[in-house]
């Protein structure tokens, strides 16, 4: 399982296969508190008892359907202010593996989901360790749906679903991995605001009027842009409001 076929220079040389676990991202956790965990290190599951997403949310998944990993990474060039830049980074990333699968349809919704239309194809949860006034390491967790074909939320699809076509795993891995590198190479020279730039031009919902909720209240606006500390901005009537990730939520229609 998961022997693969590398297109990378360091993401992936590591690869760790267990076919269960909790949670890769507490698997890979443990390798970097042990001293084991080597930049570009990745561990992947068939399944995992106790994954999680972003707020919190459990992530739920069917066994040997989907690629559900963890990367470590240890962006030190770095700084706590700078940390949504891994995001930007790993979003573009995994957007630009789906591309030539689902061409325009394709969407990331911030801060870090992927979208195939109004339906979740995936997400990312980053948790980085801080030291010395820098990402001392970062576990970049992603769940990305591949071929599963039922879901209990009716608001999720899989690469399967979307194209019809059934897909092997481990021949889409490298490409998955050659993708990820690229972009984190890029951040690593420098290249944010390119990274930037192609994250926005692919931002879900991106300059068009949409219902957005904050606690009890619903209102209608225009995502604008987002700031580098990674602050959706959001134009309401004449006005720019900015909102951390767990202040707002989309709306959807029913």
């Amino acid at each position: 399982m998961y022997k693969i076929k590398s297109k990378t220079l360091f993401i992936g040389k590591n690869l760790i296969y267990l076919p269960t676990c909790q949670s890769t991202n507490d698997e890979a956790a443990d390798l970097v508190r042990l001293g084991q965990g080597l930049e570009g290190t990745v561990v992947i599951t068939d399944f995992q008892t106790a994954g999680r997403g972003q707020r919190g949310n459990q992530w739920l998944a069917q066994a040997g359907e989907n690629f559900m990993l963890s990367l470590i990474l240890h962006p030190h060039f770095l700084s706590p202010s700078q940390q949504f830049r891994l995001n930007v980074a790993i979003s573009v990333g995994i957007y630009e593996f789906f591309k030539p699968y689902l061409g325009e349809a394709l969407k990331i919704k911030w801060p870090n989901d992927v979208y195939v239309g109004d339906q979740k194809l995936g997400g990312v949860l980053i948790e980085n360790s801080i030291q010395g006034g820098r990402l001392e390491a970062s576990i970049v967790g992603m769940g990305l749906n591949i071929n599963q074909l039922l879901f209990e939320n009716p608001r999720a699809t899989s690469l399967r679903k979307a194209t019809q076509k059934e897909y092997v795993r481990e021949e889409l891995l490298p490409d998955l991995l050659a993708s990820l590198e690229k972009n984190y190479q890029l951040l690593r020279n420098g290249h944010f605001d390119a990274l930037k730039m192609r994250y926005l031009q692919s931002l879900f919902r991106y300059q068009e009027q949409h219902n957005f909720r904050q606690a009890e209240n619903v209102f209608t606006g225009m995502i604008v842009g987002v700031t580098d500390a990674g602050l959706l901005a959001v134009q309401i009537d004449n006005r720019l409001a900015y909102f951390d990730f767990k202040e707002i939520s989309y709306e959807f229609e029913s």
